[in-house]
């Protein structure tokens, strides 16, 4: 019993082939946004060291709790206390110690973020780091790009057809290359970001930052193939 044959990868003067890429670039508003959150201690014995810790550590996390659904996601990222050495005579002593503790927080009530950000960067011996601005991987401004990037791909095939006097007649591949945020959470455009580093020195609290939020940029990509009926050459 014979088998057909496996069909070819390429296209035939009866029936050809066209192959294209559909690309997609949309701007669209943030959903989320993330911030960094440092709170350090210094003390002569490690335990007094700690016990600053851990005291400011209880602070930042009750004043982040307290904004309740507006805060998305609370997470401690690392944890660290260091003696710091000093040369005494042909021999080393420590001479203090250091904590150090990271947290993250998402938030995507921005008007919460502007607040937050400032009675943070108002704590003791603290830092806040961000915001880093970024959308859902669920968001539906994925899916949308997706959609146009294959739109175009038919729009393109459909023209290279006319040129030749031909028409699509099937669709034989569509491969995606992805479609994903071009600004990931761990960086920013420059100047999108802030630092901030404040002590406790005054009564009246700070006035709440304006935050304008970073627009993001979604891509998507994909490869087309189709076949098309004999050109009119």
């Amino acid at each position: 019993m014979t088998q057909d044959p496996a069909p070819q990868p390429y296209g035939t003067p009866e029936v050809p082939r066209v192959a294209v890429r559909g690309e997609a670039r949309l701007e669209v508003d943030p959903e989320i946004a993330r911030i960094g959150i440092t709170v350090t201690a210094r003390g002569t014995d490690r335990r007094t060291a700690l016990e600053d810790l851990t005291r400011r550590n209880n602070t930042v996390l009750d004043l982040v709790k307290s904004y309740g659904d507006a805060v998305e996601k609370l997470e401690t990222g690392s944890f660290s206390i260091n003696p710091e050495l000093t040369r005494h005579g042909r021999a080393e002593r420590i001479r203090a110690y250091h904590g150090r503790v990271h947290i993250t927080a998402e938030l995507a009530d921005f008007t919460a973020l502007g607040e937050l950000t400032t009675r943070l960067a108002d704590l003791e011996l603290t830092s806040v780091d961000g915001p880093w601005w970024a959308l859902r991987p669920t968001s539906p401004a994925h899916g949308e790009a997706r959609r146009q990037a294959v739109l175009e791909a038919v729009q393109r095939a459909r023209e290279y057809a006319t040129a030749l006097g031909a028409d699509l007649a099937a669709l034989v591949e569509l491969a995606d290359l992805g479609a994903e945020n071009a600004l990931p959470y761990q960086a920013a455009a420059p100047g999108a970001g802030m630092r901030t580093m404040a002590f406790s020195t005054t009564e009246e609290a700070a006035p709440p930052l304006d935050l304008e939020p970073q627009r993001q940029t979604v891509y998507a990509q994909v490869n087309a193939r189709f076949t098309m009926t004999p050109p009119r050459l």
